[in-house]
């Protein structure tokens, strides 16, 4: 494992009664880095984000953000340490505006308690600039809102309580080109700024356009961890259904 690793997960360990649903499973992630997880429905992956996320607690193996063990007893305090998930349904409030979704939850107040709407604009304003400078309908209610533009608001929304590492499940499913190609653009500029980015999914063209690495899962247990560039489509395929590592991992 990298000793400059944002995130690092050791010899990970999950049952449920007699189902081994994660079992052994080590990965690291550095800073910029995408690292696609990758794995049939039932492989473990959704149970391994869980545990990432603070959801579901470890029975056995270690998490280490910047070489620090922690242990997270909730989600808040794998939110509190940087670790957000960017669910596949993104979890937005339809009848809200981007702004409100922004800060849903956490609102900004005036020292008479009220909403202090101008504050909490004045912070979303620059935040939507930083990801998509043409993203300018912020005042539209969400549910108005391209599946690109959607995806915006809810990456903002971790980003503006410093998450350091991005759990993005299946982020362009069922998003047209032009949507997709926003969305690959808004990670590549995560990465750049340093964001560490697992990203669960089922789409070769993301992960072959985006991770820099890969890892499979099968049947709760690691297949292998490949630089990306070293692996053809097939041997990936192979991977996920025949459990098989190709000779370059």
């Amino acid at each position: 494992m990298s000793k400059t690793a944002l995130l690092e997960v050791r010899d990970a360990r999950k049952s449920f009664g007699g189902v081994h649903a994660v079992d052994g499973v080590s990965l690291s992630l550095a800073p910029g880095e995408v690292l696609a997880v990758l794995g049939h429905n039932g492989a473990g992956k959704s149970t391994l984000m869980q545990m990432l996320a603070g959801a579901l607690p470890f029975d056995g193996g270690e998490l280490l953000l910047n070489g620090q063990p922690v242990k997270f007893a909730s989600p808040a305090d794998s939110r509190a340490a940087g670790i957000e998930t960017i669910h596949q349904k993104l979890a937005l409030a339809d009848n809200l505006d981007s702004v409100a979704n922004l800060f849903l939850g956490r609102e900004l107040r005036t020292r008479f308690g009220l909403l202090d709407d101008a504050a909490m604009r004045a912070a979303a304003v620059p935040l939507f600039a930083r990801l998509n400078p043409n993203f300018k309908n912020i005042a539209d209610p969400v549910m108005s809102l391209s599946g690109g533009q959607r995806q915006v608001v809810a990456i903002a929304r971790a980003l503006q309580f410093k998450a350091r590492v991005l759990i993005m499940d299946e982020p362009c499913a069922a998003l047209g080109p032009a949507e997709t190609a926003m969305v690959h653009d808004l990670i590549r500029r995560l990465s750049a700024e340093g964001v560490g980015i697992l990203l669960v999914t089922h789409d070769m063209p993301d992960v072959f356009a985006l991770s820099s690495r890969l890892m499979v899962m099968k049947n709760g247990r690691p297949v292998a961890t490949c630089r990306t560039a070293d692996v053809t489509e097939d041997e990936v395929l192979a991977m996920i259904i025949a459990g098989k590592a190709p000779a370059t991992a």
